[in-house]
């Protein structure tokens, strides 16, 4: 994207570009819930425990969490650049490294999300069902397992490379003074999300619980523009 020459950001497109990012945070929070909308049987352990929440997810539901996290996770990508161009007049060498995190995390994280989908679709249609015994997990678990294996979790560890690129230059942008919000606004990041894993875990079995951390990257998403949005006069008092 091209930015401006001067020191000034362009404010009105940062606004612009940041409320766009809540509204396709807000749409695949949507998609994220739809998919981890469940409760596990506690009566079960380790892997065989976790999948179980997802034996009520209909195809449909998993459709549409891949088609909204499809959609909105690249809108989400380029609304960065709102960040980026508040970087970019008063340090050219952070902005060009948060630019890089944001060209891997839109290549990334839509396929992340989409595969993501497709290990649970893969996980219920391997699913056994025993009249007498009910849902045999051990099988659909572990090829569940294989399949993340092989396509999710590579894709997963190049995501989160570029992930902390983005996140570690922020803070340091933002902590370091190089933009016109004040330094403590480092706090309003992506990985921040992080915290509605620790808070939803203490709520327990609970399927709005799970529906919500299970979207903790759009919930630091919201948090990042939300926040930024809510600092833009701050920020214009002081870079004025």
């Amino acid at each position: 994207m091209a930015h401006n020459n001067t020191n000034e950001p362009d404010r009105n497109r940062i606004r612009h570009l940041l409320k766009i990012g809540i509204f396709a945070a807000l749409l695949v929070l949507i998609g994220d819930m739809l998919l981890g909308w469940g409760t596990a049987d506690e009566t079960l352990s380790g892997m065989e425990q976790y999948f179980s929440r997802y034996i009520s997810v209909s195809d449909t539901r998993i459709f549409l969490s891949a088609i909204f996290g499809m959609i909105g996770i690249p809108i989400e990508c380029l609304c960065y650049f709102a960040i980026y161009r508040l970087i970019e007049p008063q340090s050219p060498k952070l902005a060009h490294i948060y630019r890089s995190g944001i060209i891997g995390m839109l290549i990334f994280g839509g396929f992340v999300h989409v595969m993501c989908c497709a290990v649970i679709w893969h996980f219920r249609s391997h699913l056994i069902y025993d009249a007498e015994t009910g849902y045999q997990m051990q099988g659909a678990v572990e090829s569940a397992l294989s399949f993340a294996a092989a396509f999710l979790l590579p894709a997963s560890v190049v995501l989160f490379v570029f992930m902390m690129i983005l996140t570690v230059t922020q803070i340091t942008a933002f902590a370091g003074g190089h933009t016109p919000y004040p330094k403590w606004c480092w706090i309003f990041m992506v990985l921040s999300g992080i915290a509605d894993i620790v808070i939803m875990r203490l709520c327990g079995n609970q399927p709005w619980a799970y529906a919500l951390s299970t979207g903790w990257i759009s919930i630091g998403n919201l948090w990042t523009f939300g926040g930024l949005l809510c600092m833009t006069d701050k920020a214009q008092h002081k870079a004025s």
